[in-house]
């Protein structure tokens, strides 16, 4: 299951401003889009026509990008009011944690918020974050990094997000 797929924070802010990039991308990106390719058509033959290939291939990134941040927007949790300050960790707060014998905070959300704030954004989908998610302070939980090492974490701290 991709990130996406499941539910996933985001800030007002960060929600706002996808919002906008669809708007933008749905209309005036297409349009302005679709008249590159009309243009480089005009240019002749399209089996040797390096700019019609080039905005083709714009125009699929974009049609991608417009199903993630559809998709995103459809799923997502937005952060208007922060989760309790129970000590638990879930998406929406800020995480100090222990490892290698040093102290990290960061915010457990969506890689959109990232941004927009001075934290680190870890995705809860990341191996970091599902590690740590639902657990408590004072727990210490394990995960294995993308290199294949088990990395050791102490939950330290919980906090809301506050913006």
């Amino acid at each position: 299951m991709t990130e996406t797929a499941k539910s996933a924070y985001l800030t007002p802010e960060a929600h706002d401003r996808l919002k906008g990039e669809l708007e933008h991308l749905s209309t005036e990106g297409r349009v302005e889009l679709s008249k590159k390719i009309e243009a480089a058509r005009l240019e002749g033959d399209l089996r040797e026509n390096g700019g019609y290939h080039a905005a083709k291939e714009e125009q699929g990134k974009m049609e991608a990008r417009i199903r993630q941040i559809t998709q995103l927007l459809e799923s997502a949790t937005v952060g208007d009011t922060p989760p309790p300050d129970d000590g638990v960790v879930e998406p929406g707060m800020v995480v100090t944690v222990e490892m290698f014998d040093e102290e990290e905070t960061f915010l457990l959300g969506h890689r959109e918020i990232q941004d927009h704030t001075d934290l680190h954004v870890f995705s809860e989908a990341s191996p970091l974050g599902r590690a740590v998610n639902g657990r408590t302070v004072g727990e210490t939980v394990s995960y294995v990094a993308p290199n294949g090492k088990t990395i050791e974490v102490k939950i330290l701290n919980t906090s809301p997000y506050a913006g």
